[in-house]
C-alpha cells in the first residue's frame, strides 16, 4: 500500500515504514504529523484517485530529522564582460518516517 502526498508544492510517495525528505516543516524531531493533503492511494489493484484529494484520507509520519541538505553552487558567467558570481546554497529538510497511511 502507498500513497502520494503532496507537501510544499511537491509530491511524493509515501509507504509505511519509509523515510521521505520534504522541505522544511516547523516542526520538532519526534513529532507526529497528519498530512492530509492525500492525492492518490493504491492498495494492489485497488486505486483511489483524488480531484484533487481523496476525500478521508490521511497519511500520519514522525518528525525523525530537521537537517541541510548538500551544498550547490550557483555560478554566473558571461563571457567577454568580466562578469562572474559565485553563490552557494543548502535547502532546509526535514525527514519524515511514514507510520500510517488511512483511508
Amino acid at each position: 500500500m502507498y500513497a502520494i502526498i503532496r507537501s510544499g508544492g511537491k509530491q511524493y510517495r509515501a509507504e509505511v515504514g519509509a523515510t521521505i525528505d520534504v522541505d522544511r516543516l516547523p516542526n520538532d524531531v519526534g513529532d507526529s504529523i497528519e498530512i492530509a493533503d492525500v492525492l492518490l492511494v493504491a492498495n494492489g489493484d485497488d486505486t483511489v484517485i483524488g480531484q484533487p484529494r481523496v476525500e478521508g484520507a490521511s497519511v500520519s509520519a514522525t518528525v525523525v530529522d530537521q537537517f541541510r541538505g548538500k551544498k550547490i553552487i550557483v555560478y554566473k558567467y558571461r563571457q567577454r564582460t568580466n562578469y562572474r558570481r559565485k553563490q552557494g546554497h543548502r535547502q532546509y529538510y526535514t525527514r519524515l518516517r511514514i507510520d500510517e497511511i488511512s483511508i
